[in-house]
């Protein structure tokens, strides 16, 4: 296989022009201006492994996800990292001190979630230069960066994803690459700084073995794949089964931070997806009580062990306006609306409910392409143990355990020393530490 490029990140020095096809052997050159692979300055350094050591790499080959899944994310040089790597395991829980950057791990997975399924730049980042990490110092011509990358698992073995992003003066993507088994199967450049495109390069092992077209360069050029490659040829195919494993792998990646006095109020019934801040926590339970007979009766028990009172059940009421309020069954009366639970049983039942029952279906989703048997949502938690108390948080643990186990779910979380001890002691749980 011919690399479409003769470095990581160079820019190909193909003829100018959409769909122009070429030999990559001919010309050299870096039209980026960051080097031929733009690092922002910025080195690698070692990256960051999990404390259980060995144990982390089984645990990360352990579920039965139907679909690829992010077995690792890179930050090369992103916020407060430099260099980092962070291996993902079905349960996957961020630890360290304050300022060590555990939540910017959370805030790159889901960038280039929204960038695989088809977000812009500018929608992704709306402050970039908050990612560039701090101290980073200009270019002669004024530009600073970041870079971030992944690896998806799956039908196509692992895929690598890695992306440099020019943050100032002008925000847009200076350079990509996905790379399968050491040899690259699409390489982008910016080769005029003065157009929002870029020079790219993709494996077709034809009479050609590469072929040349211009992509914009405020969205991620994976995702675009399917709609340019005709796969007609063995190397398209492979070029097509790369991306299309990294955007399946990427995409059902979803940001769960409730926020309790969002989800007092009651809310107009109806299906769809949880809202970032489950506000609208009631319509998911009242959609859900009609189609999660087993869910349901997980999330129950899941609340009877963390709940202060018994629970005997968790239904939906509606109000005289036609709204929908969630209310705890005490089986001792009438039960206790949503409204008067405490912020820490409110988030414990609000991520129970994520994790148990999945984020529900995404109205934009509906047609999707890809089956959601074959696409395994990954939760983004941060402060997974925020607010709750010592058993909620190990029962939340052993319930994320079992649900990762099972295929259905992956999450990625960050979590204080005292969640990090507990999630120690849970079987199928890794801990990365990111502190120093």
């Amino acid at each position: 296989m011919t690399a479409p490029c003769p470095g990581a990140f160079a820019p190909d020095p193909a003829r100018s022009g959409p769909s122009d096809r070429a030999d990559p052997a001919s010309g050299s050159g870096d039209a980026c201006g960051f080097g031929s692979e733009p690092d922002f300055g910025y080195g690698p350094e070692p990256g960051v492994g999990s404390e259980s050591g060995s144990e982390f790499g089984s645990a990360r080959r352990t579920g039965r996800s139907a679909g690829p899944v992010v077995t690792e994310l890179r930050l090369s040089a992103f916020a407060a990292h430099r260099g980092t790597v962070v291996p993902l395991a079905p349960l996957t829980l961020l630890a360290g001190p304050s300022g060590s950057g555990a939540s910017s791990v959370l805030r790159a997975y889901e960038a280039l979630s929204r960038l695989g399924a088809g977000a812009s730049l500018g929608e992704v980042f709306p402050d970039p230069a908050g990612c560039v990490p701090e101290g980073a110092a200009a270019d002669r011509q004024g530009r600073r960066g970041f870079r971030i990358g992944c690896t998806a698992d799956g039908p196509a073995g692992p895929v690598r994803l890695e992306l440099a992003i020019q943050a100032e003066p002008t925000l847009r993507i200076v350079g990509e690459r996905l790379t399968r088994a050491g040899e690259t199967l699409l390489s982008t450049a910016l080769r005029d700084p003065r157009r929002p495109m870029l020079q790219a390069a993709w494996h077709t092992a034809d009479e050609l073995p590469v072929t040349r077209e211009q992509l914009p360069d405020d969205r991620l050029g994976t995702a675009l794949l399917p709609l340019r490659v005709a796969g007609r040829t063995p190397g398209q195919l492979q070029v097509l089964a790369a991306a299309e494993q990294m955007v399946v792998a990427l995409r059902p990646a979803f940001v769960c931070e409730p926020r309790p006095h969002r989800m007092r109020t009651p809310v107009p019934p109806g299906a769809g997806r949880l809202r970032r801040d489950c506000g609208n926590l009631a319509a998911v339970l009242h959609a859900a009580c009609n189609g999660y007979g087993r869910r349901h009766a997980r999330l129950v028990a899941l609340a009877k062990a963390g709940c202060a009172r018994p629970v005997t059940g968790i239904g939906v009421e509606r109000l005289a306006d036609g709204l929908v309020r969630a209310v705890v069954a005490r089986g001792d009366g009438d039960g206790t609306p949503l409204e008067r639970l405490g912020n820490g049983e409110l988030r414990y039942l609000a991520l129970g409910v994520a994790l148990l029952m999945g984020p529900g279906t995404d109205p934009a989703d509906v047609e999707s392409e890809v089956p959601s048997a074959l696409q395994t949502p990954t939760l983004l938690a941060d402060g997974l143990d925020r607010d709750l108390d010592g058993q909620q948080t190990r029962e939340l643990l052993t319930a994320a355990a079992s649900a990762a186990a099972a295929g259905r779910v992956r999450l990625l979380g960050t979590v204080t020393e005292a969640g990090a001890a507990r999630a120690r002691r849970t079987a199928g749980a890794a801990v990365v530490n990111l502190g120093p």
